[in-house]
């Protein structure tokens, strides 16, 4: 999925309290770690916008990162929670042939009604994972494993360490809910 710079940029939109600002910050460090060059970081959303909340990776196989703007045309776009799909674009600017991830107990069907086949599709229901691995519909973790599904952007163990860094005595749970999103998450090219 990477250009042919070896860039990959993604966009991910949630809401506050669901660990989009967590996503973003572990698969950056779990790229550092396997010596890629990695940014993670938030756009500016106003406050009176249903504590939306918009974030951005970009992962480099070979150079550093020199940019710092927000990601406008991004490779892969990951939806934390389905009901932003009726207030925001989500799949605007996404590239051709890019990803498009929703956390939705919907089919394909149901979803390229909306939007269309114009990209590659991972669903998942992150939603029910969450609260039966961890007990909240905190979706963050869940998620991760949902994008590992679609596209090795890190590998799955590279994940491990800043989980555990994390989260303590709760990585176990989460870890979890990495491997089994990863195991549910239903990709159509």
């Amino acid at each position: 999925m990477a250009s042919k710079s070896g860039l990959i940029e993604i966009r991910w939109h949630g809401r506050g309290g669901q660990g989009a600002v967590t996503s973003a910050e572990l698969l950056a460090k779990a790229a550092i770690d396997e010596g890629k060059f990695a940014q993670a970081f938030p756009a500016s959303v106003p406050k009176d916008e249903g504590r939306r909340s918009l974030l951005f990776d970009r992962i480099d196989n070979h150079s550093p990162i020199r940019v710092r703007a927000e990601i406008r045309e991004p490779d892969v776009v990951i939806v934390l929670d389905h009901t932003l799909l009726s207030v925001v674009k989500v799949t605007a600017g996404l590239k051709p042939k890019g990803i498009l991830i929703i956390n939705t107990s919907k089919d394909f069907a149901a979803i390229e009604k909306d939007f269309g086949s114009d990209w590659k599709l991972a669903l998942v229901d992150a939603n029910t994972i969450a609260r039966e691995v961890l007990g909240v519909t905190i979706v963050n973790t869940t998620m991760l494993g949902a994008l590992l599904k679609a596209v090795e952007v890190v590998k799955m163990d590279s994940l491990i360490e800043p989980i555990k860094e994390r989260f303590g005595r709760i990585a176990e749970k989460n870890i979890n809910a990495v491997k089994r999103a990863f195991a549910e998450t239903k990709v159509k090219e």
